[in-house]
């Protein structure tokens, strides 16, 4: 009987065993969830980067004309790159936002067939400059000065 006892108890451990591991197991994949569950819901929470915020003047850049034109221009680009349209059909106009501190800037270049086109600058709705293009491959540009610091209601 002694031999039944000692088999009899020996499968008892190895349930046992099953059973804490199955515990252990279920504890980790339950703390795993919960970590994923937090993670999908805590997006754009105050823990998150503020966005860094550039102040900025409206400028509208307009070219007059017919026919096409390429048209280079200063957007919202802290870096200072132009934003080229190639062969724009004119007119053409367009306001934008420009970080304070560049200068915004039109350029227009004419293509083969040549012809008249005008370039105007406007900052915050008040004319700067205009120039004009003509001829084959005529280019004109038009530059404007933006203040370093955001203009203060008087």
């Amino acid at each position: 009987m002694d031999d039944d006892t000692a088999e009899s108890a020996t499968p008892s451990l190895f349930r046992r065993a099953d059973r804490s591991a199955l515990i252990a197991a279920g504890a980790v994949l339950a703390v795993c969830a919960g970590l994923v569950v937090y993670g999908v819901a805590d997006t754009g929470g105050s823990g998150s980067k503020p966005e860094r915020s550039t102040p900025t003047a409206s400028v509208t850049y307009e070219v007059s004309g017919q026919g096409t034109a390429d048209i280079a221009f200063q957007a919202r680009s802290e870096a200072g790159k132009a934003t080229v349209v190639k062969a724009a059909a004119l007119p053409w106009r367009k306001t934008v936002a420009v970080p304070l501190g560049q200068d915004p800037t039109v350029s227009i270049t004419l293509g083969e067939n040549g012809g008249q086109a005008r370039c105007t600058l406007a900052i915050r709705g008040r004319h700067v400059q205009s120039a004009t293009a003509s001829g084959t491959f005529g280019r004109a540009t038009c530059t404007g000065a933006l203040p370093t610091t955001p203009a203060t209601a008087s």
